[in-house]
């Protein structure tokens, strides 16, 4: 070892550890986040996967994208159901299949969802934009590579979307270009989500 040398576990396993307190704290926010209708964390993110898409979608679909069964799925839309939050009908193209849209109650249910609990916005306010950049930057290609292996599911991100333009104006702050909105973007602006996703 030499004298510049940190005793301890190299940077990429305390990175781990790192994401593993923050995905605890999000667990442990979304048990009290439960709302009034005392949403499970997996019907939180079906009511929020839903948002992020208002046109129907299928049930198989849904189990996919959260990288869960189609069982569990369905008794969680079952529960939803009943609270009146989603609507569950048969697929207008396949009538084997089940499509899911959100009711009035489901997408308000979602915007009070997608507000960032008040510890993370304290949290993320103590952080310089250029460390929000650099944590997007780097979210996104490890998010890109676990796609790769097909160790997660395929999220609708900017890394995989066939309207980004990586680098086309190098040297500049905002490096990248959105071919969607025809505009020029940084790292700090970097989606992990994005409705107007198009496969290549």
């Amino acid at each position: 070892m030499t004298e510049t040398d940190v005793p301890g576990t190299p940077p990429h396993e305390q990175l781990m550890v790192g994401i593993t307190r923050l995905g605890q704290a999000l667990r442990i926010s979304s048990y009290r986040n439960a709302g009034p209708y005392r949403l499970s964390p997996l019907q939180a993110d079906i009511i929020v996967l839903l948002a992020g898409d208002l046109r129907p979608r299928r049930l198989n679909d849904v189990a996919a994208s959260l990288a869960s069964t189609p069982p569990t799925i369905s008794d969680a839309v079952k529960t939803l159901t009943a609270k009146a939050l989603v609507d569950r009908r048969r697929d207008t193209s396949d009538a084997r299949a089940v499509s899911l849209t959100l009711t009035r109650a489901g997408e308000a249910e979602a915007e009070r969802l997608a507000r960032l609990p008040a510890e993370f916005a304290e949290a993320m306010s103590s952080l310089a934009p250029e460390d929000l950049a650099a944590m997007l930057r780097g979210m996104s290609g490890m998010i890109r590579s676990l796609q790769d292996q097909r160790a997660i599911p395929v999220t609708r991100m900017c890394l995989t979307c066939s309207h980004f333009r990586p680098q086309a104006h190098p040297g500049s702050d905002k490096p990248h270009h959105c071919a969607f909105v025809d505009n020029a973007f940084g790292d700090g602006e970097l989606r992990l989500e994005c409705p107007d996703h198009l496969n290549p």
